[in-house]
């Protein structure tokens, strides 16, 4: 996109001139002749570019404002140091235009490389990080999963994938069955103890380094349910692994965590629940957030995902019948739909 274009040549000549500078402080001379790729990109307007040159990498991080703020980022990333999490280290920032220079965390996500041999290695990497995420104080100015951030975020559901994506509204019943789902589950996350949530910890954000992961897109950090990113670990986006197996790691973290005095549910089978509530709570709104990226923002490919997340509620629903309303409600949608959720 033009505006883009403009905004990279922008980045160009800033880049070029923290590097000068960095490589002067670190005295590591000129600065070579190098090359500057797309590292990834996301749902987000963010974008993020790989400098390279003679051995040495660097990270770019292009968040434009006023769609993106980069604070959230420096001040966590600052955090989470703090506990020896492996995060971006911050070079240099531009908060106003939105850049960064971070370190390079690597180049493979656990996404990419993640299967069922190296699978237990590799999520024991992840909730050792995410056991230290979770024993920081709550002492910073964060905002908390209260009640009106839950709601908003279950609200894009029927916004955004029944009414605009399927194209149903909503009748009296349907709205009443709605209402009880959802609070439902925001009692059940409000009722959990709190600890600091990442709100996207998976495969996709964990990057394969040392040491061991590296720990990306935790700009969105609050304070709320204890349950959440171990759940998200393993109900990810982008695969999927069995019901068995997720069981066995979701009961060997609740055992560390309790191990560490970090503030999970005492029993449990109370535990799995809460686990299980907060999943659906999380897979409505992903759904929704698909279906927006799909119809407001023109990125499609999301939504072949969206099967993934109603295969997971599916399976939560054959064992809590205290969700039965949300599957009287999926019924109620298919019927004039004629096509699947």
């Amino acid at each position: 996109m033009p505006d883009q274009d403009v905004r990279l040549q922008h980045l160009k000549v800033w880049l070029d001139e923290q590097l000068s500078a960095l490589f002067l402080n670190q005295g590591w001379g000129l600065v070579p002749p190098a090359t500057l790729t797309a590292a990834s990109s996301d749902a987000s307007f963010r974008r993020y570019f790989r400098w390279e040159a003679e051995g040495r990498s660097f990270i770019v991080m292009d968040a434009p404002p006023p769609q993106e703020n980069c604070k959230p980022f420096v001040d966590i990333a600052e955090l989470l140091r703090t506990s020896e999490i492996n995060v971006p280290k911050i070079f240099a920032q531009d908060l106003e235009r939105g850049f960064l220079l971070l370190n390079d965390l690597g180049n493979k996500t656990f996404l990419d490389v993640i299967n069922e041999d190296n699978a237990d290695e590799l999520f024991d990497d992840a909730i050792e990080a995410l056991l230290a995420f979770q024993q920081l104080p709550m002492t910073e100015p964060l905002p908390s999963y209260d009640v009106a951030l839950l709601r908003r975020e279950l609200e894009l559901f029927p916004e955004w994938y029944v009414r605009r994506h399927l194209g149903i509204e909503l009748d009296e019943q349907q709205r009443a069955l709605w209402q009880q789902v959802s609070d439902l589950l925001i009692d059940s996350a409000l009722a959990q103890p709190k600890v600091l949530v990442h709100r996207d910890f998976m495969p996709r954000n964990l990057m394969l380094s040392i040491p061991n992961p590296g720990v990306l897109d935790f700009q969105d950090a609050v304070y709320g349910p204890v349950t959440y990113d171990i759940t998200c670990l393993f109900k990810d986006a982008f695969l999927s692994w069995p019901e068995e197996r997720v069981l066995q790691w979701l009961s060997n973290y609740w055992e560390s965590a309790r191990h560490l005095a970090i503030p999970v549910q005492p029993v449990l089978q109370d535990f799995l629940r809460a686990s299980d509530l907060m999943g659906v709570q999380r897979h409505l709104k992903v759904i929704g957030i698909f279906a927006r990226i799909c119809h407001r923002d023109g990125k499609p490919r999301y939504l072949a995902d969206v099967p993934r997340f109603f295969s997971y509620i599916e399976a939560v629903l054959a064992r809590r019948p205290e969700l039965a309303q949300l599957g009287e409600l999926f019924v109620s949608l298919r019927q004039p739909a004629e096509a699947p959720l």
